[in-house]
């Protein structure tokens, strides 16, 4: 995948290929500016590859999906909308049926710890909550796959851990697909099932890792010696123990 950027062509990805299973939980990691965000976007259909393909449930991607959700790192929140009116924007966007939605809006509220809040602004919740709320959108229309850049990097440790418990939770009562991009090791070891470890840009595929540890997972298996290995196979692969070796 090549870019222009200020004039100059930038060589985001090289040679990138893997694949991900129905109701996975996969995490791609790597350092920043590997090109995670990019492989994020062209899954979306928000770029289109200068070379290759990308499929989706059999079908070539070749623009925006209605059948993938999307958190950022930011919640992207719009402030005069209520928390429930943010979580319904893609339905109104799409022109969805509202009644029903709005049903779901209010279940998928509650599933993310937002009941009691779905008549609050943005302004009013925390960050964790208002990532809570992203992701309540991002579920909303029911896309199986959900794609998460770097979600909770703007988030304090404690929080952090916090929202990575209620992820796992919410992966597994929702059964959708999850593909979960992070620069922190610990991160995407504790969240995945598979862990595509990615160069410096531009990025390409160095391993993919299996995951084999029992769900749920708690904040304490971080400590356990398997948990450790993995951490320290994948800086091993990465070659430094900088941005992407760091605790979240």
């Amino acid at each position: 995948m090549v870019f222009t950027r200020g004039g100059r062509a930038v060589h985001a990805l090289d040679r990138i290929g893997f694949e991900v299973a129905d109701g996975a939980f996969v995490a791609i990691v790597g350092p920043s500016g590997c090109g995670k965000s990019t492989l994020l976007k062209l899954v979306a259909g928000l770029r289109q590859p200068t070379k290759g393909r990308i499929t989706l449930y059999g079908r070539p991607v070749q623009g925006p999906r209605a059948d993938v959700g999307i958190v950022f790192q930011s919640p992207v929140l719009l402030p005069w909308r209520t928390v429930i009116g943010n979580v319904m924007l893609p339905i109104d966007v799409l022109g969805l049926d509202r009644p029903s939605h709005r049903t779901k809006a209010r279940e998928l509220l509650a599933l993310v710890g937002l009941a009691g809040f779905e008549e609050a602004y943005p302004q009013e919740l925390s960050g964790g909550m208002q990532q809570r709320a992203a992701i309540a959108r991002a579920l909303v229309y029911d896309a199986p796959l959900l794609m998460m850049d770097e979600p909770f990097g703007a988030l304090d440790a404690m929080t952090r851990e916090q929202m990575n418990l209620e992820v796992q939770r919410i992966w597994s009562a929702s059964g959708k697909t999850v593909v979960f991009i992070t620069h922190s090791i610990p991160e995407a070891v504790f969240l995945a099932d598979r862990i595509v470890v990615m160069s410096p840009r531009p990025g390409r595929v160095l391993s993919i890792i299996d995951n084999a540890a029992p769900r749920p997972r708690g904040l304490d298996d971080m400590s356990l010696p398997e948990f450790n290995r993995l951490v320290r196979e994948i800086r091993q692969l990465l070659g430094s123990q900088g941005e992407a070796g760091g605790p979240h």
